[in-house]
C-alpha cells in the first residue's frame, strides 16, 4: 500500500508524462520546408519564391552566390555535401557547373510538369536539369567610339590585332564567360582554342567580371566588349552611350551564343517533394515572363510563350548550336590551360 506522500508523488509523475503527450500532441507539425541555393540576384529570384510559399506553404528556404564567386561558390558547396545533402534545388544561372554536378553523380531525374514547352536542346534528356530564362553573350560597342558599318560583329574580333587594346572580356573563369570557353574548346577544337585564347590575351583587356566589361564599354576606357545582355541592358537603360551587336550572324558564322539558367534537383535532399513542386512553378511560362518583363532582360525559353521581349531571341537571330555534354568534358582541360597560360601572365 502507498504511502500518501509516495502516492501523491505519483500521481504528479503521471499529470506530469499526460500534459506532455498532450502538450506533444497539440503542437503543430514543424513547416514543410524548401532549400534553394541560386545564382540568380536576390533581386529577381526572391519575389518567385515568396509567390510559392503563398500558393503551397512551403517556405523556400534561399543561400544566394556572391558577385565575387559566382556559382563556383555554391558548386563547390554543394560538391562538399554530397555524403549529406542539405539542399534541395539548384538554381544556376548558367549551365556548365549545373553540367558538371551531373557528372559527379549529384543530380536526380525528373520530368516536370512543363518540360515539353522547352526545347530539347536546352533540357537534359534524362531529367537532370532545365534551362530557362536565357541570356546572350553579344559584344557591347560604344557608339560615340564607333560608328555603325564600323563595328565588330564576331567574338573572334577581340583576338585580331585590328582590334589591338579596343575590346574587354572578364576573367574566364567564372559565370557565362567560364561557360562560353567551355563551349568555344568543344567547337573549335582544344588547338583553335588554345589559339584564340592565346590572341584574346595578346590583342584584348581582361577584367574582373561581364558587368566591368559593360561598365568599361559605357565609359568609353574601351570601345567594345563581351558580356552578356543583363549587364548590357543596365547600362542601356541607364542612358549610356552603347549599343548590343549580336555576334557571329553571317551565314558561315557559330551564331550568338544564348546561355539558359538551369534548374536541377539535388540528389538525396531533405524534401524531394517540395523541390518537385518549386521546379513545377519555377520552370514556367509566368516566371519567364517576369524575369523577360525585369530589369535583366532575360530571354524566355518556353516555346510556347509570345511577348514583347527587350532584346533579341533565338526565334529572332541565328543562335549557335551547342552540344552542351561534350563541352562541359572541355572544362577541365579549358581551366587548366587558362589558368596557367591566360590568367598568370
Amino acid at each position: 500500500m502507498l504511502v500518501p506522500a509516495r502516492r501523491s508523488c505519483l500521481s504528479l509523475l503521471v499529470l506530469s508524462l499526460w500534459m506532455g503527450l498532450t502538450a506533444t500532441a497539440c503542437r503543430p507539425a514543424a513547416q514543410q520546408e524548401v532549400v534553394v541555393y541560386t545564382a540568380l540576384d536576390q533581386e529577381f529570384s526572391e519575389s518567385h519564391f515568396d509567390t510559392f510559399h503563398k500558393q503551397t506553404g512551403v517556405e523556400v528556404v534561399a543561400k544566394y552566390d556572391t558577385e565575387a564567386n559566382k556559382t563556383v561558390g555554391l558548386t563547390e558547396a554543394l560538391l562538399a555535401e554530397k555524403d549529406r545533402p542539405r539542399c534541395d534545388v539548384f538554381w544556376n544561372n548558367e549551365i556548365l557547373n549545373t553540367l558538371r554536378l551531373q557528372k559527379a553523380g549529384l543530380l536526380a531525374a525528373y520530368q516536370p510538369k512543363h518540360q515539353d514547352q522547352y526545347p530539347a536542346s536546352f533540357r537534359s534528356a534524362n531529367g537532370f536539369w532545365f534551362g530557362f530564362a536565357a541570356r546572350a553573350r553579344i559584344l557591347l560597342v560604344n557608339t560615340d567610339l564607333l560608328a555603325e558599318g564600323k563595328r565588330p560583329t564576331s567574338v573572334f574580333d577581340l583576338a585580331d590585332e585590328k582590334w589591338k587594346d579596343q575590346g574587354g572580356y572578364a576573367k574566364p573563369m567564372f559565370g557565362t564567360t567560364a561557360t562560353h570557353a567551355a563551349v568555344l574548346f568543344a567547337e573549335l577544337g582544344e588547338d583553335r582554342a588554345k589559339e584564340f585564347f592565346t590572341q584574346l590575351q595578346s590583342y584584348a583587356k581582361m577584367l574582373p567580371g561581364n558587368k566591368q566589361v559593360a561598365q568599361a564599354v559605357s565609359r568609353g576606357e574601351i570601345a567594345f566588349g563581351l558580356t552578356d545582355t543583363d549587364d548590357a541592358m543596365v547600362e542601356i537603360q541607364s542612358g549610356r552611350p552603347v549599343t548590343i551587336v549580336y555576334p557571329d550572324q553571317a551565314d558561315d558564322g557559330l551564331g550568338t551564343l544564348f546561355i539558359p539558367n538551369t534548374l536541377a534537383i539535388i540528389q538525396g535532399g531533405p524534401n524531394p517533394e517540395a523541390a518537385r513542386q518549386l521546379v513545377d512553378t519555377l520552370l514556367s511560362a509566368e516566371v519567364e515572363t517576369t524575369l523577360a518583363r525585369g530589369p535583366s532582360a532575360q530571354i524566355p525559353l518556353n516555346t510556347q510563350l509570345d511577348i514583347p521581349l527587350q532584346v533579341e531571341s533565338p526565334k529572332t537571330i541565328r543562335a549557335m548550336e551547342v552540344d552542351w555534354e561534350a563541352s562541359v568534358d572541355q572544362w577541365d582541360n579549358a581551366a587548366e590551360f587558362l589558368r596557367e597560360k591566360i590568367l598568370t601572365n
